[in-house]
């Protein structure tokens, strides 16, 4: 780490699937974590997935060998942000509670330090009206797990700055990511290619050409997906992936991106994938 670089004293924004799994992913590395949320039920509940996917981290070998886990501080109060050199948005896929976030948390924070939002379809640029120094806002899409897959999807906003993504490539080398760059665009390059792909999945389910399980056998040993569009969806959350495909369709008119009647109807149901305990698969309780 160069000289005048800081130690990262990292701050989360939500503490659902996402953000429990980026805060786990930095304890794990060293890298001290406070993480923020609404009621202190919700952090309860954060605090048990972040243990889980440590030890979970810890017995796949994901972790760096004899670093201990860094300290993971909770709370309801944004002001514990004040002294973060890196602030991670991670609450729900809705431009408006993002940009809300994002608002609060650089007046927090002051100019300077990086305002990551994690997100999986929204533009970089979108957001940037909500916050007093755009320079400063950058995307990141981390994907699930984050502890398992090590490159990280980094969106750079027409108004990001170079100082922003230098500091923003420490922290994801610091948490043995590689950064890969992307410009900003709706859905970058992940989603833009994956959500609709799931969407066609989802569709040949839904006019009976094949099971779940044959959809999802046929992609990883035909096409080399390594598991398969429709388990993906459940780890996404069907939820999430609703979300991110109407983000899609909205800014595309592409109507491939448009959330199939399946889809739709598992989220009326329920049935949202691992976090629910049932989506395509049924996996006996909520298991994130």
């Amino acid at each position: 780490m160069p000289m005048d670089e800081p130690q990262h004293r990292l701050t989360v924004v939500g503490g659902g699937v996402m953000g429990s799994s980026i805060a786990a992913l930095a304890l794990g590395h060293g890298v001290p974590v406070t993480l923020v949320d609404l009621t202190e039920d919700v952090l309860r509940v954060t605090r048990e997935n972040v243990d889980r996917q440590l030890r979970h981290a810890q017995l796949l070998g994901a972790l760096p060998e004899g670093c201990a886990p860094a300290e993971l501080v909770t709370t309801t109060s944004p002001a514990a942000a004040a002294e973060a050199t890196a602030v991670i948005e991670a609450v729900v896929e809705f431009s408006g509670t993002k940009a809300k976030v994002l608002a609060e948390f650089a007046a927090l924070t002051g100019p300077g330090v990086p305002l990551i939002t994690n997100t999986s379809g929204i533009p970089v640029d979108e957001l940037a009206e909500a916050v007093p120094h755009p320079e400063d806002l950058v995307g990141t899409h981390f994907m699930n797990p984050p502890f398992l897959i090590k490159a990280v999807e980094v969106i750079r906003g027409p108004r990001t700055g170079e100082r922003t993504l230098a500091r923003v490539g420490s922290l994801l080398t610091a948490l043995g990511r590689t950064a890969i760059e992307v410009r900003d665009a709706p859905g970058f390059v992940t989603s833009r290619l994956l959500h609709p792909m799931i969407n066609d999945a989802a569709r040949v389910v839904e006019a009976g050409t094949a099971t779940v399980e044959a959809v999802d056998e046929l992609m990883r040993k035909c096409l080399g997906h390594p598991t398969g569009p429709l388990a993906t969806a459940d780890l996404i959350g069907i939820d999430n992936l609703v979300d991110s495909l109407n983000i899609l369709f909205e800014r595309t008119q592409d109507p491939g991106c448009r959330p199939c009647e399946l889809l739709l109807e598992k989220v009326r149901s329920g049935d949202l994938g691992r976090k629910s305990g049932r989506g395509f698969y049924d996996y006996g309780k909520a298991s994130m």
